[in-house]
């Protein structure tokens, strides 16, 4: 369950995290007048989603007429597929320089891993991929509920040495505890401030927040609903991802198991899962994650669960692949397909479609590795040749096993093998 931005900063400041003065989340702009807000405020539309401020959807605004005109502008607005309803309006901080960071799992260890970096308030998965000298990463092993005190210490070093005129370690220490415990305290999955702030007089500051709280730990978090004033958990479309709403728009279940915004790492790698049914799906995830540590240093990550149901329509596996390819942090798609009620015939002229199509029209094509057997093999074995044989370099990084002489294993070996070996070259 994702919260809003004002409910994750009920949290940080429960556990002494600085946030900017809320002055109230409005639902109409002829409400700010009322708020005896001390300007400059900041009005931000309250949607579970990242990206606002590219949308549009946070400005800051100097007196009453201008957060009144603000709060017009973007109420009824669409950001990321959500319709803006509320407005959440603060004090605007004044900042010398922003940081990012942030507290996540690995999915594949279950581990905790702390993120940080000097360059704050801007895409920082594009900091990761341009670059990654200015990104922290540290896994946590243990699970402990507080931060050793060295880590935090150590994490503010690293992001005072890369603040221009440096910055107050034992307040950016303390800030990366009281968010380590807060991630803690609420059986989160993620929590990360962007920009967490250095103001003028050199307090750190949170001045954005997202919370995201683990369902399965939801039924012991009775004091977290009280404090927001929630009396059930939120289960309503507005939570799902951009990509889990396409999928369901186009038929199918989709799970991602990180979050839209996650920042990525350059020395890991992502794979997406288009597996033959629900229980294969959970076994893919596991599979992938655990081939990942066996063989290639626990560097591999699985970013999705999918489910293509019994006898998926053509158009609907090509949807599945094109999602995945679609999805930037993607780096290689690992599909199975045990033919029993769906066919493997059309399996493959979906895939097969996804790739001519993206090909045709200059969209980005991930390798696909993966093995089908069962229904219609004969015939999809047929038109996988034919395939090959007539579009050979549209098909070159697509590597289908046909039957059973690969166990799946084995199949997701060579394919994380040939990806990272792709980076080499």
């Amino acid at each position: 369950m994702r919260l809003y931005e004002h409910e994750a900063k009920l949290v940080f400041s429960e556990q002494g995290l600085k946030v900017p003065e809320n002055y109230g989340v409005v639902r109409n702009a002829d409400e700010i007048g009322g708020l005896g807000a001390e300007f400059p405020v900041m009005v931000k539309a309250m949607v579970l989603s990242g990206g606002r401020g590219k949308a549009g959807g946070v400005k800051k605004a100097a007196d009453v007429a201008e957060a009144t005109a603000a709060a017009e502008s973007i109420l009824g607005s669409v950001i990321a597929g959500y319709p803006v309803r509320t407005l959440l309006i603060e004090h605007a901080v004044e900042e010398r320089a922003a940081c990012y960071l942030g507290v996540t799992i690995n999915p594949a260890t279950y581990n905790l891993i702390l993120l940080a970096s000097p360059m704050g308030g801007v895409d920082i998965e594009g900091v990761a991929r341009e670059k990654p000298e200015m990104i922290y990463r540290r896994e946590i092993p243990g699970n402990d509920l507080e931060l050793p005190g060295e880590i935090a210490a150590e994490v503010a070093g690293f992001l005072a040495a890369g603040i221009e005129g440096g910055a107050p370690e034992d307040k950016l220490a303390d800030a990366v505890g009281k968010l380590y415990a807060a991630f803690q305290g609420i059986d989160a999955k993620v929590a990360e401030v962007n920009p967490l702030i250095i103001t003028t007089d050199d307090q750190v500051v949170a001045a954005d927040a997202k919370v995201v709280i683990d369902d399965n730990a939801l039924y012991r978090q009775r004091k977290l609903f009280r404090l927001l004033g929630l009396t059930e958990a939120r289960h309503d479309s507005s939570e799902l991802t951009p990509d889990e709403k396409r999928a369901r728009d186009a038929g199918f279940p989709f799970v991602d198991l990180l979050p839209p915004d996650a920042p990525s790492d350059p020395d890991r790698l992502y794979v997406g899962l288009v597996p033959g049914g629900a229980g294969y799906g959970i076994f893919s995830i596991d599979e992938v994650a655990n081939i990942g540590e066996r063989f290639f240093d626990g560097k591999v990550v699985p970013v999705n669960f999918m489910d293509s149901g019994g006898g998926p329509r053509l158009n609907t596996v090509a949807e599945m692949f094109h999602l995945l390819m679609d999805k930037e942090v993607v780096d290689l798609i690992v599909t199975s397909r045990f033919g029993g009620i769906s066919s493997c015939d059309v399996f493959i002229r979906g895939l097969i479609k996804c790739l001519r199509d993206r090909h045709a029209e200059g969209k980005r094509v991930l390798p696909v590795h993966g093995r089908m057997v069962g229904t219609d093999l004969p015939g999809a074995k047929a038109f996988l040749e034919a395939a090959k044989a007539e579009t050979p370099e549209v098909l070159k990084d697509m590597v289908i096993t046909v039957g059973n002489q690969k166990i799946m294993a084995e199949v997701i070996r060579e394919g994380v093998a040939a990806a990272f070996a792709g980076r080499q070259s």
